[in-house]
């Protein structure tokens, strides 16, 4: 696996760590406030996201920023599943055309700085 692709999937797996902040950051939202729940939950929230913050800087180290950031809106795709998955929400067509826009746009993207580099 070349350097590139280890460094998208990399990223990949830290936008996932990121949209996990929101499952728990969606049960804190039903805990009455400073509760141990309450506090677990966005302990779990400052742990989430400071891994994701120290796998971000690794991650712009090695590729454009603007790529990296086309990237991040996978997680609009991964918010969907977290919700059907933990909180039984349904997935509608408009859902599911918004994620097929989002993934649309970050392969057009992709593409188009693939094609930028080769000039």
């Amino acid at each position: 696996m070349n350097n590139k692709l280890k460094t998208i999937l990399a990223l990949h797996i830290i936008l996932v760590i990121y949209s996990t902040s929101t499952i728990f950051s969606k049960l804190a939202s039903g805990q009455q406030f400073l509760s141990f729940k309450f506090c677990l939950y966005y302990g779990l929230i400052i742990v989430l996201l400071g891994v994701y913050a120290i796998g971000w800087q690794q991650i712009i180290k090695r590729m454009p920023l603007t790529a990296a950031f086309a990237n991040k809106a996978v997680t609009v795709v991964w918010g969907i599943i977290w919700g059907f998955i933990f909180f039984h929400e349904p997935i509608t067509a408009g859902k599911v055309t918004g994620a097929v826009l989002v993934i649309v746009g970050i392969v057009m993207y992709s593409m188009a700085d693939k094609e930028a580099e080769n000039e």
